[in-house]
């Protein structure tokens, strides 16, 4: 296909939940946009996993299917990705996540249109497998300081100029930045000058179950922790302030789990909160414009 002007990329390892894994592709054949490809790159996946992914080959022209040997891990396979990649932007993905219709068509068009945003996020709702629990809300415009606490982008929901991972190297390939190889990019390409952008609709759905929080390995807390500093410093980010978020992943690691579990479950909390208080605005801007329009009505009967 010559004319693709998006292509989707998914690094997938050992999916073994059929079910999620064919949501997150029905979501992208049923995008309003349809000038995209997908594709699925098989990080080493095996038995029944590595065939789930084989059959969507055949299922539209525009999914490709490629394989990894061997389990290289996420930055590997998203590079191996956008090497193959035809699109002039290149849309993230995950294999249980799930893209909202108008996604693409929307990303696309903002990209088009202001050319100062190398690559555009979004907000996103929560889900399980329950269906929406929360919202993520991010930044609008971040800034260098809103890299302290955590990434201000969702990674699935990003959708990022082909030339722009071409020229910064795409994802840094190592064992240190296994769990975080978004959060190494994106401060690495606002280091380099470029500048994201979230947009304030929610055209993604984000997996997230909001009770089963794991612990993460304590090693993995040490590289973020690396990555931290050394790209802080690149984006001229010294002092007191920018250490303590240096050290907050590891500090994280040596609370007591209990105590871990409970400022993680305040969080989520805070979330339900905002959606519920958001239906409840809905409901309430609703019952307001139905009143103003039953006495328009009267209004107009009156005269």
């Amino acid at each position: 296909m010559s004319n693709i002007l998006v292509t989707v990329v998914m690094g997938v390892y050992n999916q073994h939940n059929k079910e999620e894994l064919e949501e997150a592709v029905q979501s992208i054949l049923a995008q309003t946009m349809q000038n995209w490809e997908l594709i699925i790159c098989d990080d080493g996946s095996d038995g029944e996993a590595a065939r789930n992914l084989k059959n969507y080959e055949n299922r539209d022209d525009r999914i490709r299917v490629l394989r990894h040997p061997r389990n290289l891990g996420l930055a590997a396979t998203l590079n191996t990705c956008i090497a193959q990649a035809r699109g002039k932007y290149i849309a993230r993905m995950d294999a249980d996540d799930v893209s909202r219709p108008q996604r693409l068509e929307k990303q696309y068009q903002f990209l088009e249109k202001h050319i100062q945003y190398a690559f555009v996020g979004c907000n996103a709702d929560l889900i399980d497998k329950d269906g929406v629990w929360g919202v993520r809300t991010m930044p609008e415009e971040p800034c260098r300081e809103d890299f302290l606490p955590f990434s201000p982008f969702i990674h699935p929901s990003v959708m990022v100029r082909r030339e722009v991972y071409l020229m910064s190297g795409g994802y840094y390939v190592s064992k240190e930045t296994w769990r975080c190889e978004d959060y190494e990019l994106f401060m690495r390409l606002y280091a380099q000058g470029y500048q994201g952008y979230n947009m304030q609709e929610r055209l993604f759905c984000y997996r997230e179950d909001k009770t089963s929080y794991e612990r993460r390995k304590f090693r993995y807390r040490l590289d973020e922790a690396k990555i931290r500093h050394r790209n802080f410093k690149n984006l001229g980010m010294t002092g007191p302030v920018p250490w303590l978020y240096v050290i907050r992943p590891v500090a994280a690691g040596l609370l007591p789990v209990p105590l871990l579990m409970y400022i993680k479950r305040r969080q989520v909390k805070k979330e339900v909160a905002f959606v519920e208080s958001f239906k409840t605005a809905k409901e309430m801007q609703t019952e307001l414009l139905s009143q103003t329009a039953e006495k328009d009505a009267r209004t107009a009967g009156n005269l």
